[in-house]
Parts: structure tokens; sequence; C-alpha cells
């Protein structure tokens, strides 16, 4: 699976890019643990997919009026 980890704020958000599970830490560390955990739980409840479709991660420009 992929993750993506922002910081937001004090916290580093953690995302699986192929499931919609967030979690978050104070560091990159916690996060990703944190959100590797979530994904356990999530999938104790749910069907784990035989694939997964690893999306397309690509950076985009943008124009910002000045």
């Amino acid at each position: 699976m992929t993750a993506a980890v922002a910081k937001d704020g004090e916290w580093y958000v953690a995302r699986c890019l192929e499931i919609a599970v967030v979690s978050q830490g104070e560091t990159v560390d916690e996060a990703l643990a944190s959100l590797r955990e979530a994904l356990e739980l999530y999938f104790e409840d749910d069907e784990v997919p035989a694939t997964f479709e690893h999306p397309l991660v690509t950076p985009i420009e943008i124009r910002i009026p000045a």
C-alpha cells in the first residue's frame, strides 16, 4: 500500500492512497505506525481485496494570482 504524509499544524497526517483510511501522529514514524494499526483494524471487519489499484501520484503546477 501507499501512504502520503503531510504536516498539519503540530501533527503529521498519514493517508492510505488505496483505502480511505487516515491517521495522525506527532512524528512521521508515529503517524505511519498509527496508520498501519488503523489499516489492520479496518481489515478485521472488511474483506481484503485480492489486489490493490495503485494510484497515480504526480506533481501538478497551478497558477496563483498575485
